[in-house]
C-alpha cells in the first residue's frame, strides 16, 4: 500500500519528443520533490519512447496501438483490435503496479491508460501542450482531476475549475541561455555577424530545407550566417553546398541546442508546442512554418497565438518557397522588430513548469 511519500505514478504517452520530453521532465520533478515516488511509463511499441525512456533510467511498458491513418484507410481495419488489446494490457499493468495516479502527456498510448484510470476512480492528470487540444484530451478532460495547459484561454475546451496554467516543461539544459559570442564560435562561425538557426525536428522539415537549399547563395551574399539542422533524410544533398568558411554550419542533428539558440538572432522552425516552449524560455525571435498535416492543424493555432502577441511571424507551408527568405531578410535587418519579438515571447516563458505540475499532482493526492 502506498504511503504519503511513496506514490506510484504512471506517465502515459509518447510518439514524439514533444510528448516524451515533458513526461520525462515531470517524472524528474516528481522524484526531486518526493524521492520515494515510483514511476512507470506506458508508451507505444515501436515509437521513440521505447528507447528514450529507458535511457533516462525509467521502466516502460509498450502497447501495440496506433492512431487513425488518414492517408491509407485500409490500415485502420486493425485499430479496434489493437485498442481492445491495449485496454487488456493496461488492465494487467494496473493490477500489478497499482498506481495512485496517472499522468497523460499526449500520444495514442495515453488514451487507454487515462480512460482506464478514470473508470477505476484513480486520479488522472492531463498535460495538454498545444493551444488546440486533441480529441482524446477533450473527451478525457471531463473526468480528469487536473488539466495542465501551456497558456490561458483554454476554458473554451476544458472545465475551468480543473485548469492549471503551468506552461510546457522544457529540457533542463535550456532553462539558461548561452553567451552569444561563445555560442557562435561553438559552430565555427564569426561573432558579430547576423546568424539564423534553422531546425525542423529530428526528421527535418522538407519544405523548409528545400527553401534554404535553394537560397544558400542569398545567405552567403548577404553575409548572414546559418546554423542548419537538416534531419537525417536531407543532409546528404544539403551538405554538398554547406561550408563553414562561407558561414554555413550544416548537420543532420544539433547536439547542444542551448548553444544553437544562443548563437541565433532569428530562428526558423515548425510550430510544435515544445519548440515554442523553448523559444519562449530562450527569448528568441522566430519565423514559424506550421506543419500542415498535424492533427487538427494545431501547429497553426500554436503559431497564431504568438503572432497575435507580436511574438513571432508565421509563413504557411504552402508559401514557404516564395515567402520564407524575403520575410527572413526583412526581419534580420530590423533590430527593433527583433527586440520587440524577443521581449514579447520572453514574457510568455515558464522555466519551472515541470515543478508546478509535479507539486500540483502530489498535493492533489494528499487531499
Amino acid at each position: 500500500m502506498s504511503t504519503a511519500s511513496h506514490k506510484r505514478i504512471i506517465i502515459a504517452g509518447g510518439g514524439t519528443g514533444g510528448h516524451i520530453f515533458p513526461g520525462l521532465a515531470i517524472a524528474g520533478a516528481l522524484q526531486r520533490i518526493q524521492p520515494a515516488t515510483e514511476i512507470l511509463f506506458v508508451g507505444a511499441e515501436g515509437k521513440m519512447e521505447m528507447q528514450r525512456v529507458p535511457e533516462a533510467g525509467y521502466n516502460i511498458v509498450g502497447l501495440n496501438i496506433a492512431g487513425f491513418n488518414r492517408s491509407s484507410l485500409w490500415k485502420n481495419l486493425s485499430l479496434p483490435f489493437k485498442l481492445i488489446m491495449s485496454f487488456l494490457k493496461v488492465r494487467s499493468v494496473f493490477r500489478k503496479f497499482r498506481p495512485d495516479a496517472v499522468v497523460g502527456v499526449g500520444g495514442y498510448s495515453s488514451f487507454p491508460v487515462l480512460r482506464s484510470a478514470q473508470s477505476r476512480g484513480v486520479p488522472s492528470f492531463i498535460h495538454e501542450s498545444n493551444s488546440l487540444p486533441g480529441r482524446s484530451n477533450l473527451m478525457l478532460g471531463k473526468k480528469a482531476t487536473r488539466i495542465f495547459v501551456a497558456s490561458d484561454g483554454m476554458e473554451k475546451y476544458f472545465p475551468k475549475e480543473k485548469l492549471v496554467v503551468s506552461g510546457n516543461p522544457v529540457r533542463s539544459a535550456l532553462t539558461e541561455r548561452a553567451d552569444k559570442d561563445e555560442a557562435v564560435r561553438f559552430f565555427g562561425l564569426q561573432p558579430g555577424k547576423k546568424t539564423v538557426l534553422v531546425v525542423g525536428g529530428s526528421l527535418g522539415a522538407r519544405s523548409i530545407n528545400e527553401a534554404i537549399q535553394a537560397h544558400l547563395d542569398t545567405f552567403i551574399r548577404e553575409e548572414v550566417q546559418l546554423i542548419w539542422q537538416t534531419g537525417k533524410t536531407f543532409n546528404r544533398d544539403a551538405g554538398i553546398q554547406a561550408d563553414e568558411t562561407q558561414g554555413v554550419w550544416c548537420q543532420p542533428f544539433i547536439g547542444d541546442m542551448k548553444m544553437a539558440y544562443g548563437a541565433a538572432d532569428v530562428v526558423i522552425a515548425r510550430a510544435g508546442a515544445m519548440t515554442i516552449a523553448e523559444l519562449k524560455v530562450q527569448h528568441k525571435a522566430s519565423i514559424l512554418v506550421p506543419y500542415p498535416f498535424a492533427a487538427e492543424d494545431h501547429q497553426t493555432v500554436n503559431a497564431s497565438v504568438l503572432v497575435a502577441k507580436r511574438a513571432a511571424i508565421i509563413v504557411k507551408d504552402s508559401e514557404v518557397q516564395e515567402m520564407l527568405i524575403p520575410e527572413l531578410l526583412r526581419l534580420i535587418t530590423d533590430k527593433s522588430r527583433i527586440e520587440e519579438m524577443e521581449h514579447n515571447i520572453g514574457k510568455e516563458a515558464v522555466k519551472d513548469a515541470d515543478t508546478i505540475i509535479a507539486r500540483e499532482i502530489l498535493n492533489s493526492l494528499k487531499s
